[in-house]
């Protein structure tokens, strides 16, 4: 037995739209980990690769900029969340 078309549009749009914001949100959580850890190894693996003490700055702008990125998305999420 088939449902008819009308029937569930609008939970189906819900579920659409929630699975699209957990879908982001699990990007943000892998953001904001892969940055920490970045940002956290960075001395290390500068070391370790010998590499000039900028790169190691480098590795902290990319965190940052990763960390802003994922606040914004997050605000994007809590705003579409509100709707």
């Amino acid at each position: 037995m088939s449902k008819p078309q009308n029937a569930g549009q609008g939970s189906d749009s819900q579920a659409d739209k929630d699975r699209i914001l957990a879908r982001r949100g699990r990007m943000v959580a892998l953001v904001i980990a892969g940055a920490g850890l970045a940002a956290l190894f960075a001395p290390v693996l500068v070391s370790g690769l010998g590499l000039p003490l900028r790169y190691e700055f480098l590795i902290y702008l990319a965190a940052m900029a990763a960390f802003v990125w994922a606040l914004a998305v997050s605000i994007g999420i809590w705003r579409a969340r509100r709707d």
